[in-house]
Formats: structure tokens, sequence, C-alpha cells
């Protein structure tokens, strides 16, 4: 995994491959790994594992964005964050790094601080100055469709039509986006498996990842140890999900998914290498 642009990085052979994104939560209430990387130790511990075992991109996250999380305010995000993020730039100087944050001044103190990603799953509807950030450092810019937040989100999954209604979003938010100078040619897509959907919800996402594809922006998939995993496998322990996510991981080779972001990246990495070469052409 080598960065060949360190303003705005794209993982080896982007496109050609399912690329992987590595989720480290530094936090002490995310659904899968809360409190799992409390110490600098532990968290390069994982990032070690992670490289090594053939991760593209590492999600760093200091604000969970699960269900019912309270949000701890972006002053007190930068102090979580900042110095890990610090620390894993300085032993690891050629890996991309995305964060995991929806507050503009999140970002930018993280794209200052060595961070080549921003991950957003609100698409800048909570803080819409994070388009001028992103704008300012021309990096990439995963869109997520959700709705609400933390504490609303399980209630606002009506749809009148799903899969319009989360395209229309999307483009909604993309062309605001366009319109506060985010590069277009930056832009990643992610439908929000698990935000404001529920298990059959999710199920038709997946089904029909194709229909997200029509306008062209690369795809991310983060279904990994998702709640509709656990209800579908009666398995209460994310942990425990970990075989349904490799499910959706080789669905999303199958269908030229760009990325996916899952927390066990060995396994899934193994499992994407075989199903690449069954599915993926190589140009």
């Amino acid at each position: 995994m080598q960065i060949t642009n360190n303003n705005h990085p794209w993982p080896d052979e982007w496109g050609q491959k399912t690329s992987i994104m590595g989720i480290i939560n530094l936090t002490p209430d995310s659904f899968s790994d809360g409190g799992d990387f409390d110490s600098i130790e532990k968290v390069l511990s994982q990032v070690k594992n992670f490289v090594s075992n053939g991760a593209d991109v590492i999600d760093l996250g200091a604000q969970s964005t699960r269900p019912g999380a309270i949000e701890i305010g972006a002053n007190n995000e930068i102090k979580r964050l900042i110095p890990y993020l610090k620390k894993i730039r300085s032993e690891y100087p050629n890996i991309i790094i995305s964060i995991d944050t929806f507050n503009s001044k999140v970002a930018y103190e993280a794209l200052s601080n060595g961070a080549n990603w921003i991950n957003d799953v609100t698409g800048g509807r909570r803080d819409e100055e994070i388009l001028d950030v992103v704008s300012h450092f021309n990096c990439p810019y995963v869109i997520t469709h959700s709705r609400g937040n933390s504490q609303s989100m399980n209630n606002l999954n009506s749809y009148d039509d799903l899969l319009i209604n989360i395209f229309d979003s999307l483009e909604n938010l993309t062309n605001k986006a366009i319109s506060k100078n985010v590069n277009k040619d930056k832009i990643i897509w992610d439908p929000g498996i698990g935000f404001s959907k529920n298990t059959n919800q999710n199920i038709e996402i997946l089904k029909n990842i194709d229909f997200f594809k029509n306008i062209q922006f690369p795809i991310l998939i983060g279904a990994s140890r998702k709640r509709f995993i656990g209800e579908i496998l009666n398995e209460t322990n994310p942990k425990d999900r970990d075989i349904g996510t490799l499910a959706i991981s080789c669905l999303c080779s199958q269908l030229n998914v760009h990325i996916v972001r899952v927390h066990n990246v060995k396994i899934n990495y193994q499992v994407l290498k075989v199903a690449d070469q069954i599915y993926r052409k190589k140009n």
C-alpha cells in the first residue's frame, strides 16, 4: 500500500480490485469494538495488523455513529483523535488514513495532521463547512446517505421509494459539495447500510448496488458486523457476524464495488483475494 500522491492518494489498483478500508474506532461506545483501542500501543498494534494483512485504507473514528450514541462535540473529538493520528502517521508515513467525522473542525485538524480522506456519514448535512475544508485540501470525500442523527435515525426509515430516495439524496449532497468546489473526481458514494434503514431495506440496497453506480462515482459499502447481519444470523454479538460480512464482501467483488469498510481485515482480504480472481476483470 503505497501513496503515489500525498495530497489525495488512492489505493493501489483502485477500481481493479475490491479495496479494503479497515475500521479503528477510538471510542468507548462503538457497537462492535468500542473500548478495544484505548491506548497508543493497542491502536498501533491494530494498524500493523491491518497493514500486514492487506488493508488499503485505515479509517479512524473518534465519535461513535451507532444508533443511540451521544455526541461528544468537535473539541472533545479532536482531543481524542489527533494524538493517535499523529502517532500513526509518524510510524506509518505511507499509509492512507481516512477520518470518520461529520465535524468541519475535526476534519480540518485531521487533514492538517496527516490524514488523507474524510469519511462523512452525513455527507455534509450536519456541518456544511466540512465541504469547504474538503475543497481546501482537495482530498477524497465519502458522502454517505443517512437521516437525522444517532438519536433519531432508527425512527427515520420510512421511504416513498427506498432506492430512488437514497439516490436523490446522494445526488443532492454531491451537487452541494461540487457547488462548494469539492473535486468531483474525489467523491465516493456510500448508500449508508444501517443508517436509517431496517434489515429488509439494507438487503434491498445490497440487491441493487448497481442502481447507485449509474452516476459513475466509486461506491463504498460499510456493512461490517451491523445489526441486520445479526438479525439474519441470530447473532447478538457483533464480533460473531464476520461470516455474514464476508458474504457481503463477496457480493461487492462480484458487483465491482470499489471499497468495503470492515472490522476484520485479514479474513476479508483473504476472501476478496479469491473472489476478485473469479469475478473481476483485469484491464
